[in-house]
């Protein structure tokens, strides 16, 4: 049987034997007939919040958190649609934050094709600087007693417009909401303090759980000190298409928004697979390395303990080289060294979270990555490289028998699989 993996831009096709593979994705959700409707009827009609156009006076200061080119927002309608609705707001009150987090900058091109040349000429948009103490204002302390920053410009608005979509996030419970501030919008050391190694190891670090998740717990405390934010979340199917568009308070509307996605992408398996494919959604959530860690981490909760797990992400961006990433796993390729100088260690590291979750996936299983990257830089990271997957499966199916099974999350992280009768 042929699938179509979420791969890059236009897809990754694999042959596999039909009566041995599982399709775990989704269940499928039809676009809204009429998204830009949608979206204004959501702001006529919020949840757990007065309308947008009635909260929001000409004199006012607004702050809009757009998420990055990391993420699959359909900023290039959403934006102009929320715009339109703020009409009776002068331009010049209107500042665009892009919440890049600890990710890169987006470039003058980036930007106008993620919001539309129209937008960048006519507002001010502004990428997040996370490491810059003028473009910071502190809000109190995180949990550890570590100052908690944020954007200046989120703090000092009268009102922050926070948008995004809502997906599985694999150790924040879900994407959307009060992340879109925290860590969206905020300072490096903040996020570090945030992602620490033990709120990252916590059993409740982990797809669709929020409440009792420290991390999501406390990333929402330090999101909810700036004062009032109004959300627009939407939810997507694999073609970027709207499903579900949630707007209002910035934790209500969430919660809405977050059941709305659970109910589509938790999807049951009975038992776990000598071999699971996963994927990172495609672009452009499959950029890097760095991102692909979110698939290979859907992936291991269906498979067995020691089985394969074959990650098909295009990481066009490479790790990206360079970064702390790619610092860290080049420094520590043992995964045991590397976790366990993770979990001693009094200080947090930039992006150690995801080298902490990818090798907490290599210490139980044999992990495998189909990508852009060169083979000889995946071994110096202590990853293999997996030039056919199709190949690769035939080769674990004839050396574990008959009975050996394979699964495929063709779309990666938008799904949840968990085990269960």
């Amino acid at each position: 049987m042929k699938i179509t993996l979420a791969y890059g831009s236009n897809g990754l096709a694999v042959e596999l034997p039909e009566n041995r593979v599982t399709i775990v994705q989704p269940l499928h959700s039809a676009g809204l007939p009429n998204e830009r409707q949608a979206v204004a009827d959501a702001l006529t009609k919020p949840i757990g919040a007065r309308p947008l156009h009635e909260i929001t006076k000409s004199g006012q200061k607004l702050c809009i958190s757009f998420s990055d080119i990391t993420r699959a927002t359909p900023n290039e309608r959403l934006i102009p649609w929320l715009l339109e609705n703020l009409a009776h707001v002068p331009r010049e009150n209107i500042v665009l934050i892009n919440q890049l987090g600890t990710h890169r900058p987006n470039t003058d091109a980036e930007l106008e094709k993620m919001l539309g040349r129209d937008v960048v000429k006519n507002y001010r948009v502004l990428n997040h600087e996370p490491e810059n103490p003028a473009e910071l204002v502190q809000v109190g302390n995180m949990r550890d007693g570590k100052p908690a920053f944020l954007n200046r410009h989120v703090v000092e608005a009268d009102l922050r417009i926070v948008t995004g979509f809502i997906e599985p996030h694999f150790f924040a419970g879900f994407s959307g909401g009060p992340k879109g501030i925290m860590p969206g919008t905020a300072a490096l050391e903040t996020v570090l303090s945030n992602h620490r190694a033990d709120n990252i190891g916590h059993p409740n670090s982990t797809f669709g759980i929020t409440t009792g998740n420290p991390l999501w717990e406390e990333l929402r405390e330090v999101a909810l000190r700036v004062g009032p934010s109004f959300l627009l979340n939407v939810a997507l199917n694999h073609k970027r298409e709207i499903t579900g568009v949630f707007a209002g308070d910035i934790i209500e509307a969430h919660q809405a928004g977050c059941e709305f996605v659970r109910r589509s992408a938790m999807q049951k398996v009975a038992e776990p697979f000598d071999v699971v494919i996963t994927t990172n959604s495609g672009y452009p959530l499959d950029l890097n390395l760095y991102q692909a860690v979110k698939g290979l981490s859907a992936g291991a909760r269906i498979l067995k303990p020691g089985g394969t797990l074959i990650l098909a992400s295009e990481c066009r961006e490479g790790v990206p080289a360079g970064t702390p990433l790619d610092k860290l796993l080049h420094a520590n390729p043992e995964p045991a060294k590397l976790l366990s100088k993770l979990t001693s260690s009094a200080d947090t590291f930039p992006e150690q979270w995801q080298a902490q979750i990818l090798a907490q996936i290599q210490l139980k299983h044999r992990v495998l990555i189909h990508s852009s990257i060169p083979a000889e830089t995946l071994a110096e990271l202590n990853l293999t490289s997996c030039p056919d997957i199709s190949a690769e499966v035939g080769k674990c199916l004839n050396r574990l028998g008959p009975q050996a099974k394979v699964g495929v999350l063709p779309y990666g992280p938008v799904t949840i699989p968990y085990l269960g009768n």
